[in-house]
């Protein structure tokens, strides 16, 4: 009897997803609290950072799946990240989803080529970047 629950409980480890790992970068700490707590609640593991030294830090320490990146932070630009990133082929393929308030009509498109997958503009809609959380996560399996 107690090999058998013993395997049982082997099988339902296996069948139980692993945790998803997103990284919030973003030097608006009651953003990333937010945002981080709401991820959490979505059954994912979420990290932050609030420079962009220290998520480039955090992208090698922890390997998360998805990175959440504002464009304007205290040491570097969003783009900056998103070109490392998308240089290295440790991390190129990390789906990197932009949250700025940057209102410029070139923000987009200068974030695609950097290399990010979608762009949100803040303030934004926690539903919708759920719905592009997953997706790009999807994506980049």
């Amino acid at each position: 009897m107690v090999a058998y629950l013993l395997e049982e409980l082997k099988l339902a480890k296996k069948e139980t997803p692993e945790r998803q790992t997103i990284l919030v970068i973003d030097d608006d700490e009651a953003l990333s609290d937010v945002l981080s707590r709401r991820l959490q609640s979505q059954g994912f593991d979420a990290i932050t950072a609030d420079s962009g030294k220290r998520g480039l830090a955090m992208v090698q320490d922890e390997s998360p799946n998805l990175i959440v990146l504002d464009l304007r932070l205290p040491d570097m630009d969003g783009f900056e990240i998103c070109e490392v990133l998308a240089d290295s082929p440790e991390t190129c393929n990390i789906p990197v989803i932009i949250l700025s308030g940057m209102e410029r009509p070139d923000i987009i498109r200068r974030s695609r080529l950097a290399g990010c997958f979608y762009f949100l503009r803040k303030p934004y809609d926690p539903n919708a970047l759920l719905v592009l959380i997953k997706q790009a996560l999807e994506e980049s399996m």
